[in-house]
């Protein structure tokens, strides 16, 4: 079959607007439960790691579709399936109705997510680098949009945060259902076809990214929990933290174009393998900030990190994939990304409940960087086996 692209702007609006829509709803998911619906902060937590495993199921889901059946399809079907609950959502908000309609738009996304970096593989006009660091800019920008809005919306009704977020998904409907039927370059399974495996030495590879990656979104994941409760208990205003977040989006979406250029110049893994070590030192800053301007350093040394690192490493697990696994292997990326998500709070709630929070942050960055010298040997191993 004959190579066929979504084009490159198309994505990065289908990118925006799914992550604007879901930055809609992950800064009230607790407040709300909590605040609103009288539910206990435990209640919370299980709500939200249900809906992270849900995602990940979606992750796999996603993936194993885009690869066996049709991906077109399927992002019509997963962005509908989100669509339906966020309108759900408008009318039926009460417990446990909020807990059901999160965890199935959670479900929609998880595949979606999926479909998409697999589309952008298929992107031959481009190159990978470029591709996923102007996808990572259009998720922060669609972070950045949704955090700053939610407030407002919160506070003139819940219905009107649920609306504004459906909008963003009927929109994204509409773009995908336009512009998203293109072949790809896909090879379906049958009884006589014999499956096709990676090499020992790109299984080694693919098991130490998805390693990394989850040790990196749970300690990521600390900064959208734990860190806030650290922050305000250091008495400094909640809205200060909310303004660390802005100041992260606002700085990838400027930034990120002079660090694509900046590591366009060196070897993909030595990038991520710089950026990721950034990322790490962050959280040994977190022990020592005492101050606001303490965290606001630690989030320009996490941004910097996370803006060389993160958005290549789906890059580099596409380097490991032939046609038929594009799919697969982005799946396995996201559920690792995805289990980070979900398990970041819970260990970091447990080790602050019974330790201390420079603990917290001194494991955090020790288990990213030990991974981190995993990648490096595997891959050193990689290339003399090459």
């Amino acid at each position: 079959m004959s190579t066929a692209t979504v084009k490159l702007r198309w994505l990065l609006l289908a990118n925006l607007l799914i992550n604007a829509g879901a930055a809609f709803m992950w800064p009230l998911t607790t407040i709300y439960l909590h605040n609103d619906l009288g539910e206990c902060l435990t209640t919370a937590g299980l709500v939200l790691l249900v809906m992270s495993l849900l995602m990940i199921a979606g992750n796999y889901i996603g993936g194993q579709l885009f690869d066996r059946w049709r991906p077109y399809e399927t992002a019509l079907l997963s962005t509908s399936l989100s669509l339906v609950a966020l309108i759900g959502l408008i009318f039926w908000h009460d417990w446990p109705f909020f807990a059901i309609f999160l965890i199935i738009v959670g479900f929609g996304d998880g595949i979606n997510m999926t479909i998409l970096n697999a589309y952008a593989t298929q992107d031959v006009t481009h190159e990978r680098r470029y591709i996923f660091n102007l996808l990572y800019m259009a998720l922060n920008l669609g972070v950045v949009i949704g955090t700053l809005t939610v407030g407002y919306l919160y506070a003139a009704g819940i219905s009107y945060v649920f609306a504004v977020a459906g909008l963003c998904y009927l929109l994204l409907l509409v773009i995908i259902a336009i512009t998203f039927r293109v072949p790809v370059t896909q090879k379906v399974a049958t009884k006589n076809t014999p499956p096709v495996h990676l090499s020992k030495q790109a299984r080694h590879m693919l098991l130490a990214l998805c390693g990394l990656t989850f040790f990196v979104y749970a300690s990521y994941a600390l900064w959208e929990s734990v860190v806030s409760v650290h922050l305000t208990s250091l008495h400094i205003p909640f809205h200060y933290y909310s303004l660390l977040w802005t100041f992260n989006g606002l700085l990838i979406v400027f930034g990120q174009p002079v660090v694509t250029h900046f590591g366009a110049r060196f070897a993909l893994p030595k990038v991520v393998l710089l950026g990721i070590s950034l990322f790490a030192v962050s959280f040994f800053c977190l022990i020592y900030a005492r101050t606001y301007t303490g965290f606001v350093i630690a989030m320009l040394v996490l941004t910097v990190g996370e803006m060389l690192g993160n958005p290549l490493l789906p890059v580099w697990v596409d380097t490991l994939a032939s046609a038929e696994q594009k799919g697969r292997l982005q799946g396995d990326l996201n559920m690792a990304l995805s289990l980070g998500r979900a398990f970041g709070p819970l260990i970091g709630g447990v080790l602050v409940d019974h330790f201390s929070y420079g603990l917290l942050f001194t494991l955090a960055g020790m288990s990213i960087l030990i991974v981190l010298a995993i990648v490096f040997i595997v891959w050193r191993r990689q290339n003399r086996v090459v």
